[in-house]
């Protein structure tokens, strides 16, 4: 008899299959094959918090053959994820079983789908472990009673339809939160006074005043700079200090999730859940010739930066054969996770160094080739030695004024050969003690003390300070990480949720609340204090790993948080205030009726109506100036552009994510395109989530002389371009999805067709697999609502 292996993935089990031979049958589950219901709570919770699982649809004829191979197989071996979700799939799947197969049920962890990786864990199987399936449940009937018995309350208080969950919840309020920062910040003057000097040998140098008398002084205003500019014109500028240090730059560790993310956002552009996507089928398998399917990263999802000790031999071997000895540090480094790392994890890393991202080139598409190089080349650098610079710092006397230069020269450049890693914010922002992290520093010419300075020129710069910045997805997923929210399975979905629910709108890669946020952001805060509390968030996630280290028990856990939230729950169905039906009166007038306006709440927030609906339907948008004066904004403004299809004017519209350009022969005539800044609609550069297929760095929209397309930002090194689908063409581009292809598990896709929108495999060419897009009318999202809410 064969035995039988079960992973939830088909690409998995094909990878697998490839290496445990004609032995074994290897079967997938497709993911979960038991959910809580969706039309109701799910839960008894007079009964322990008892869960009321069910078959999911479309699992019902999986698991019956799975049956069918488990009745005929002498060993099972269930191989799910080596995570939490991983181990509640083997959980359920192990009592669907237990009817049928009556011997042992082993459970088996992939940490890499290689042959030596596959077959150590077959070596060494063990037993399904239930405080992981616990910590698993703990979570999923917790963000069950929150979101399922909050999002009603939102709908009888603001909207049909809305939604709330335990961690989503907080990380809008943290967007809410700093964007309020950023309203309230007053902006204020300061000026930097910068000479460009020339000494005996080149280059020329500029220098930034440091101090004045001695002193570390701000320049406040112009008149101030000029003053000093002025008598500065007339001082000698000599050489008083020069100060010569070495200095190393160490390398970063290998990726975790959280930092994968970031890393994949800051030079992509890819959204945390796309990130995790291609990721998975990095990790799951790529067909590479004639080797056929191999799974080319570890497992993704990690917070854990451990290297297994024959991977770091193999890296040390590859960089001495590369690079050279001094290249390679005398001890392999050893990186620390947080308190709570799952250190049975490694890092995301290659499975085999040997595979060189350019040998990969012709079997992994754009997306997956540039997020594998990226894995690639941070694993290889973080086996590597720091890099080594000459730093020089200068101080030049002019009178009773100090100015200060700094210069770098790389000396050794250790593991930068192979890796450098992207900033959130421009090199010029870089304070003067992480010099080092700008890409490029500049050197400075020999310089002596005493050595007079020939002046060039001195110049006064006006500055303002700036705002806190925004969050991106990346600065987001950090700051979750850092305050202990979400864990390295969940941080795709919570980003990914709030901006899905209209809650969050992402405008030049930063996100910011909708009025639709801000509303329930202020409504749950307001009243659910203690569950959008960082602190008790954060807590609440160490109390599930403290389940998972079974140094907890989960119903004893869910029972301390429901006493609280219960009461919580009821003082809020009394006193939230009730925002639906509310109009508020102006005094602007409609343009229709001449009625005064009023302000009203609809689904997406609020909007300036006429009081005399349903006779009159005029509508508009409107904004606040600073001292809260609401004035309309009008809905379309005439423009000289016109539309490309018929020839009609193109108008500026209003819409729910900003301006746009409209044709003016609606609805004969559907057109619609972007607006560029200023009302140029050919604009500037836009930058993009496609990456370039030659080179891997990111696209940019660009205009040229037939309107607008793509071209690689590695120009001119790399001249790579193609064509732009139709602006404002919603179906010209593929978008991402969580399902799975039947056939061969990979991801499926939402394509334009001639009749609309369908699904397809990733896979293509290699796979066909297409199939009907389900309708998502309100009906059905409504229906689903209060259940999955907030998904983890």
């Amino acid at each position: 008899m064969k035995s039988l292996v079960i992973v939830e993935s088909p690409t998995k089990a094909r990878t697998i299959k490839k290496y445990l031979g004609k032995d074994y049958e290897v079967k997938a589950s497709v993911g979960h094959v038991k959910d809580l219901p969706k039309k109701k709570l799910g839960v008894k919770i007079e009964n322990g918090f008892e869960p009321e699982y069910i078959t999911i649809r479309g699992k019902g004829k999986i698991l019956q053959e799975l049956r069918e191979a488990a009745s005929k197989a002498d060993r099972i071996y269930l191989a799910p994820d080596p995570d939490r979700e991983g181990e509640a799939i083997a959980w359920h799947i192990s009592q669907e079983l237990k009817g049928v197969q009556e011997r042992d049920i082993y459970r088996v962890l992939f940490n890499e789908i290689t042959e030596p990786g596959i077959r150590e864990a077959m070596q060494h199987p063990g037993k399904i472990d239930r405080n992981k399936v616990d910590a698993q449940q703990a979570r999923r009937i917790l963000d069950r009673l929150v979101g399922y018995q909050i999002s009603p309350l939102l709908w009888e208080k603001v909207n049909y339809g809305l939604s709330a969950g335990r961690v989503q919840s907080v990380a809008l309020r943290l967007i809410c939160e700093r964007e309020r920062e950023v309203q309230a910040f007053v902006p204020r003057e300061y000026w930097s006074i910068t000479a460009g000097l020339e000494g005996r040998l080149p280059p020329l140098f500029s220098a930034r005043l440091a101090k004045i008398n001695g002193k570390k002084e701000e320049v406040k205003d112009e008149q101030t700079a000029l003053s000093i500019v002025e008598e500065a014109k007339g001082a000698p500028f000599v050489v008083a200090k020069v100060e010569k240090k070495e200095r190393k730059r160490s390398t970063a560790a290998p990726f975790i999730t959280s930092q994968l993310q970031q890393e994949a956002a800051r030079r992509f552009q890819f959204s945390p859940k796309r990130t995790m996507l291609i990721a998975q089928r990095l990790y799951e398998g790529i067909d590479i010739g004639q080797e056929g399917p191999v799974g080319l990263i570890t497992y993704m999802r990690t917070d854990s930066p451990r290297i297994a000790p024959q991977a770091q031999e193999q890296a040390r071997e590859y960089i001495r054969e590369k690079f050279g000895p001094d290249y390679l540090p005398a001890k392999p480094p050893i990186y620390k996770g947080r308190a709570a790392a799952q250190e049975a994890h490694e890092a995301i890393r290659p499975t085999s160094v040997r595979w060189e991202p350019e040998r990969l080139r012709p079997y992994l598409g754009k997306e997956e080739l540039a997020l594998y190089q990226l894995i690639w080349q941070r694993f290889l650098a973080s086996q590597m030695t720091p890099a080594v610079y000459d730093m020089t710092t200068v101080d030049i006397a002019a009178g009773r004024y100090t100015f200060r230069a700094t210069g770098a020269v790389i000396k050794f450049s250790g593991f930068m050969q192979v890796y450098v890693e992207a900033r959130d914010e421009p090199a010029d922002e870089v304070a003067e003690e992480n010099l080092l992290d700008r890409e490029k520093v500049e050197p400075l010419p020999p310089l002596q003390v005493g050595e007079a300075l020939k002046v060039r020129e001195i110049v006064p710069r006006q500055h303002f300070t700036q705002p806190p910045p925004r969050y991106s997805e990346a600065t987001l997923v950090k700051e979750l990480e850092e305050k202990g929210i979400g864990r390295p399975s969940t941080y795709a979905s919570i980003v990914s949720t709030i901006k899905e629910r209209d809650y969050v709108r992402e405008e030049k890669r930063k996100l910011s609340p909708t009025e639709l946020g801000l509303l329930v952001n202020d409504l749950l805060t307001g009243h659910f204090p203690e569950i959008l509390n960082v602190e008790f968030t954060a807590n609440m996630e160490n109390q599930l790993d403290e389940i998972e280290e079974g140094k907890a028990r989960w119903a004893e856990t869910l029972a301390q948080f429901y006493g609280s939230f219960v009461q919580t729950l009821e003082r809020a169905q009394k006193e939230m205030t009730r925002v639906k039906g509310k109009e508020v009166p102006t005094d602007i007038p409609c343009e229709k009726c001449g009625r005064q306006m009023v302000i009203k709440w609809g689904r997406k927030g609020y909007f300036l109506g006429c009081p005399g609906y349903p006779e009159c339907k005029n509508t508009a948008e409107f904004t606040r100036d600073e001292e809260g004066t609401i004035r309309a904004i009008k809905n379309e403004e005439t423009t000289d552009e016109v539309c490309e299809k018929c020839g009609s004017p193109m108008l500026i519209k209003q819409g729910r994510y900003g301006k746009f350009l409209a044709c003016s022969g609606y609805p004969r005539c559907k057109s619609t395109r972007k607006l560029a800044p200023a009302g140029n609609s050919q604009g500037q550069e836009e930058a993009t989530e496609e990456v370039c297929e030659n080179c891997g760095s990111p696209m940019l929209i660009k205009p040229g002389r037939y309107g607008k397309f793509l071209a690689c930002s590695g120009y001119p090194r790399c001249k790579s371009t193609r064509k732009l689908a139709p602006a404002g063409n919603s179906q010209g581009q593929e978008e991402a999805t969580e399902e799975v292809c039947e056939k061969c598990g990979s991801p499926m896709l939402i394509k334009p067709g001639r009749y609309g929108k369908f699904l397809a495999c990733s896979g293509y060419p290699r796979c066909k697999s297409t199939r009907k897009l389900a309708a998502t009318g309100n009906g059905q999202a409504k229906e689903e609502a209060a259940e999955e809410i907030y998904k983890k």
